[in-house]
């Protein structure tokens, strides 16, 4: 997708963000709902293929590692390929990049491969180190797993729409997942989506 079309409907998504959160509706909500691309089915409205909402992925340093490593780089590549038509939004923290300083050269230099406007940067607020803090007092990971615990907390409270990671021991697990998002109800946040990029690439439908 061309960068200005990709700006434009980036626009669109938060125009469509801001309206969900504050019930300003210029349009019929009928009408809104499917112009936001709320409906998982293609959608026409007078004749024109309505595009759905670019989603916000929230990736951690073994997403980017993942790209070259021989286990996960056919998905992880898929995952980028829809970065690269935009599809989604990357969301980075600072934690991320502090993460990167220590990684090899060509894992530090991958996203800069890529358009700036492809990624949201986000991050380690007060709020979030005291969450992540809350995910260590309430044993869901031990006290090492800390950078992981700030990844969640970040991405928590940026209410992205998923976390993609390949670290199956600290967060992708169900045990863990179960752990971070009980912490997150108990602190009054909205529960987490967490899965590995695998489980977000776009496959072909059969109908």
């Amino acid at each position: 997708m061309p960068p200005d079309k990709r700006q434009m409907w980036r626009r669109l998504s938060g125009n469509c963000i801001a309206a969900l959160e504050t019930g300003n509706f210029k349009l019929p909500r009928k009408i809104f709902f499917q112009f936001c691309g709320l409906y998982q089915k293609k959608m026409y409205l007078c004749g024109v293929i309505l595009v759905s909402m670019i989603r916000r992925i929230y990736i951690d340093t073994s997403v980017v590692g993942g790209f070259f490593d021989s286990v996960f780089s056919e998905d992880t590549k898929a995952l980028f390929a829809r970065l690269e038509k935009g599809e989604v939004v990357f969301v980075l923290s600072d934690v991320l990049k502090k993460e990167l300083l220590n990684a090899p050269l060509r894992v530090r230099n991958l996203l800069l491969q890529y358009a700036s406007d492809s990624f949201e940067h986000v991050s380690l607020t007060y709020d979030a180190e005291y969450l992540a803090n809350c995910y260590l007092a309430e044993k869901v990971v031990g006290p090492t797993s800390l950078d992981d615990c700030q990844h969640i907390a970040i991405a928590t409270l940026n209410k992205v729409d998923v976390l993609a990671s390949w670290n199956f021991k600290h967060i992708v697990n169900l045990k863990r997942i179960q752990g971070y998002n009980s912490v997150n109800l108990k602190m009054g946040y909205i529960t987490l989506e967490i899965r590995n990029p695998k489980e977000l690439i776009e496959y072909e439908t059969d109908y």
